[in-house]
């Protein structure tokens, strides 16, 4: 099974973590990344601390536990390529397409952020 497809049929939580150029480190609940190939993964996201942080600082890594009992799935480590702020492509891309924006988060902007894929390690362990 490819990584695009794991992420398809799993289910369970993701965690984003991002530093700033000083090396500060922020962590955020993110859902699972959208693939775009095999090799690059978006998120959508907000102007928060871990957009700000991608501004100085293009290392990002993402953590996701499967839901159930065993202490199963994967570590992402990512590097920033590029974004864009199209309200039609980041629409297009949602995982969940039922999802309604919350009324209080309507006016925020929003980001398509596009990350390489530098490593993939199980979440226990340093061998896949």
């Amino acid at each position: 099974m490819n990584l695009s497809e794991y992420f398809e049929n799993a289910t369970g939580r993701g965690v984003l973590a991002t530093a700033d150029s000083q090396g500060k480190v922020d962590v955020a609940v993110y859902s699972r990344p959208h693939f775009i190939d095999e090799e690059t993964v978006a998120y959508i996201m907000t102007e928060r601390l871990t957009h700000e942080n991608l501004k100085s600082n293009p290392h990002a890594a993402y953590i996701f536990m499967e839901a159930g009992e065993k202490f199963a799935g994967k570590r992402l480590y990512l590097t920033r390529i590029k974004e864009e702020t199209d309200p039609e492509v980041i629409a297009k891309i949602r995982w969940r397409k039922s999802y309604t924006v919350p009324e209080n988060q309507q006016n925020e902007k929003r980001y398509l952020v596009y990350f390489h894929i530098d490593k993939v390690l199980p979440l226990i362990g340093d061998k896949e």
